[in-house]
């Protein structure tokens, strides 16, 4: 066993984290983003509803618990689309043939978009038409 200061600096030596390598991660991020914006139809779709929901709160004035429960899932939708494109590509890569396993898994991938979007629905559901409903003045 070595001497307390050698522990010490041993424990000092942890390793760096490259700032230029981390910031760099985010604009990798940024072009998968970019790429499902421009690629797939959907997704576009998806941040239009997006942006009328947003646009909806805003004028309705939603609660700060509401605001979050519309942003999650928003988040859920999107990351969904996302996901979903990413089980699209990797099947496409992995094979150009028809195959019963890869129809299950572009199928399951979309479900859990539609399972999203249920879900969104029943959120903008539950925040939006109590207000709708409300009488005016």
């Amino acid at each position: 066993m070595g001497a307390p200061s050698q522990q010490n600096n041993a424990a000092d030596r942890r390793p760096a984290i490259p700032r230029a390598g981390f910031w760099r991660s985010f604009a990798f991020a940024g072009q998968g983003v970019w790429h499902v914006v421009r690629t797939q139809r959907n997704m576009r779709v998806h941040l239009t509803a997006a942006a009328a929901v947003i646009a909806l709160a805003v004028i309705l004035r939603v609660t700060a618990v509401d605001w979050a429960c519309l942003l999650a899932v928003i988040g859920l939708v999107l990351t969904a689309e996302t996901l979903n494109t990413v089980v699209e590509a990797v099947v496409d890569l992995y094979t150009d043939e028809f195959h019963p396993l890869a129809k299950v898994a572009k199928d399951v991938a979309a479900a859990a978009v539609l399972i999203s979007c249920v879900a969104a629905v029943g959120v903008g559901i539950a925040v939006f038409l109590p207000r709708l409903l409300r009488p005016s003045g």
